[in-house]
């Protein structure tokens, strides 16, 4: 009987239901200003594989993500300041690998945040460094001993991102995840404000609420160099230190998570009780778009999925529509109401204005199904069917009409529908009523914006060709990486030999001479992989030329399983040359399980083809076209990609790439 009455109550509002009582009102005073909702593209590589889609799949996709009334709408793009090294599922190039260096058009987060800009010319930018190449720290893996050098390193990114691409970077961080030094963070300030960048805004630390809250409430001068405070996966709490310094406080990374359904409905709860509880004012999705291999560390942890470029297969997954659900009809600029909270039996509720009549309300009834689906876990709750009346107060009382829009994950019975748009919701004298079920997620506006956009489907999805080549022979390359490769440690960058008038005067080089100060773990090789995680048997050819004498090695290799931050420990088949005349056959990266080794007459200034096959167990290597070694039998893995890579961090070039995979 009890469950039969709950069913009515879900669909009538009668006479047995209980129904929760809610007030939206403006003139008890407002809470804090809304700065917006973003993803984050880096931490790293993660947008890797979407420079090499072809149109008009990468237009739509970059649609989806940035253009306004359209998808995910997003308010804040936040990128990685490449510092050469592994920081998470790759390395982003520096726009300085050497002291004396600068290029501004490394890499494709400049490319990005235009596309970005293009679409909504009010979107903040964010610029964070996870490393630092190796001369910022003078050898050391620590870049606040030199504080000046970091400071001015970081500034000139700034500056070169207006001067060379006219992109006005709003708020920039010190070192992500680290701990935070606050004599740097005044140096940085001092050098912004030297450089007349008084308008770019410090973020830090980037890490937890504390110590930085509490330094900044005993320091008043960090406390004035510091703008935002900006938590990662803060579980939408903050702390009252944090509260106390009166600062903007941001989720200056969150969600994490696998972009499933259970994905969507981690992020809507996030969204909300991000405010609700911790009074946070924007939240950042780590990450933007899962556009790097999926076998990476965390695989489609972004708000959509790009990794196929070459099939233009791409996926519209459900956190954009839950983003859509707050950045369509909000703006930086808005600002949250104090009547917002939770729901009685489950859920959270906000509401924000624009301070000109306008009002959108945002309500989200997740279940404890989803709670640990984020770092650290939500606490879980338990939310039930239920009634709920808003009452409109205040500037809002005589509003006659909601636009409504729904998502409904469904996870139980049907498939789930997102970013519905349902008919406008009468008021009755300032108030309305909604039966709430679980997993559900509302807006309700005085906004008429709001749209679903669509394209025609993609291409369907296909695995990576069986038979691939790349000659590098691009005289003006769009992007400095060639398509496909995923530089795990050290960067590989097109190169053009001016002295060299033979068949090598464009090729990929390996430009990293100096460990940088790193993130994560970097492997003291080098490594750009490529290609198909489910390769088994293949062969694996390549032009080679080293610059190192007597101690520089080139590999190239296939089966390779792993990268991202366990990219040091990769196995697979490594098949090295040296400078020194030597060769070795290993069975991992760090080239300590050695297969087979002997004499090769190889030697530094000169190309050689290298030519790796296996099949099953066995493994045979050409030098030249010729037998070098044969049969070494393959301990493992079975499958993984193929790559090409360095002995150490050292100058050395590739041409002629190809693999062909059965």
């Amino acid at each position: 009987m009890i469950s039969f009455i709950l069913l009515l109550c879900r669909f009538f509002t009668i006479a047995i239901c209980v129904t929760d009582q809610y007030v939206l009102d403006d003139k008890v005073g407002l809470g804090r200003v809304f700065d917006g909702i973003g993803g984050l593209s880096g931490g790293g590589a993660t947008s890797r594989l979407l420079v090499n889609y072809a149109e008009p799949y990468r237009s739509q996709i970059l649609d989806y993500l940035f253009k306004p009334n359209f998808g995910a709408s997003l308010h804040i793009l936040k990128v990685e300041i490449g510092g050469d090294a592994q920081t998470t599922d790759g390395t982003e190039p520096s726009h300085m690998h050497y002291e004396n260096d600068e290029n501004f058009f490394r890499g494709y987060e400049w490319w990005l945040m235009k596309e970005a800009k293009k679409r909504n010319p009010n979107i903040t930018l964010i610029g964070l460094p996870w490393a630092f190449p190796g001369w910022v720290g003078h050898g050391k893996n620590w870049p606040y001993d030199y504080p000046d050098i970091t400071a001015t390193y970081v500034v000139s990114w700034i500056i070169g991102a207006k001067q060379y691409h006219d992109l006005d970077i709003n708020y920039v961080g010190i070192w992500n995840e680290r701990n935070f030094d606050s004599k740097y963070i005044k140096l940085l300030r001092y050098t912004l404000d030297k450089s007349g960048l008084e308008s770019v805004r410090i973020i830090a630390s980037d890490n937890l609420w504390e110590p930085i809250s509490l330094f900044m409430l005993l320091d008043q001068e960090l406390r004035r160099a510091v703008d935002v405070i900006g938590a990662h996966y803060p579980g939408t709490t903050t702390v009252l230190e944090a509260l106390k310094t009166q600062k903007k406080l941001w989720s200056s990374e969150d969600y994490s998570t696998f972009n499933n359904e259970v994905g969507g409905g981690c992020w809507a709860r996030i969204l909300n009780q991000n405010y609700v509880n911790g009074l946070m004012t924007a939240t950042i999705s780590w990450n933007l778009v899962a556009s790097y291999y999926g076998e990476l560390p965390f695989g489609r942890d972004g708000l959509m999925t790009a990794q196929e470029p070459w099939s233009g297969s791409y996926v519209v997954e459900s956190p954009i529509w839950i983003s859509a659900h707050t950045t369509q009809f909000t703006q930086p600029g808005w600002t949250y109401l104090q009547t917002v909270g939770h729901l009685a039996h489950g859920g959270s509720y906000v509401a924000l204005t624009n301070g000109k009549g306008d009002l959108t309300v945002v309500i989200e009834t997740m279940t404890h199904d989803h709670s640990v689906c984020v770092r650290p876990p939500l606490p879980a709750f338990n939310v039930t069917s239920q009634n709920t009346t808003f009452q409109l107060k205040g500037s809002f009382a005589s509003l006659a009409q909601l636009q409504v829009w729904r998502s409904r994950f469904n996870f139980k019975t049907q498939k789930p529908t997102f970013f519905e748009k349902l008919s406008p919701l009468k008021l009755s004298d300032g108030s309305f009523t909604l039966n709430l079920g679980e997993d559900e997620v509302y807006t309700l506006t005085s906004l008429t914006s709001g749209l679903k956009g669509s394209f025609p489907d993609p291409p369907p999805s296909a695995p990576f060709p069986t038979t691939y080549k790349d000659d590098f022979n691009v005289a003006n390359p769009p992007f400095t990486e060639a398509p496909d490769f995923a530089d795990q440690t050290g960067v590989f960058e097109y190169h053009i030999n001016l002295t060299d008038p033979g068949p090598h005067v464009f090729t990929l080089r390996q430009v990293v001479t100096q460990r940088p100060v790193t993130w994560a773990t970097d492997a003291d090789q080098t490594i750009s992989v490529i290609g198909n995680y489910k390769w088994e048997n293949l062969t694996v050819s390549c032009d080679v030329f080293m610059e190192t004498v007597k101690t520089g090695g080139v590999f190239i290799a296939a089966r390779v399983d792993k990268g991202g931050q366990s990219v040091r420990n990769a196995k697979g088949l490594f098949y090295w040359i040296f400078s020194d005349g030597s060769y070795k056959v290993t069975n991992d990266l760090a080239g300590q399980a050695v297969l087979a080794e002997g004499p090769s007459g190889t030697r530094a200034f000169g190309w050689h083809t290298l030519t790796l096959s296996i099949k099953g167990q066995y493994a045979t290597g050409l030098l030249n076209g010729y037998p070098l070694w044969k049969n070494a039998v393959v301990l493992g893995p079975k499958n993984g990609w193929a790559a090409i890579g360095t002995k150490s961090f050292e100058l050395a070039q590739f041409d002629n790439f190809a693999v062909k995979a059965e």
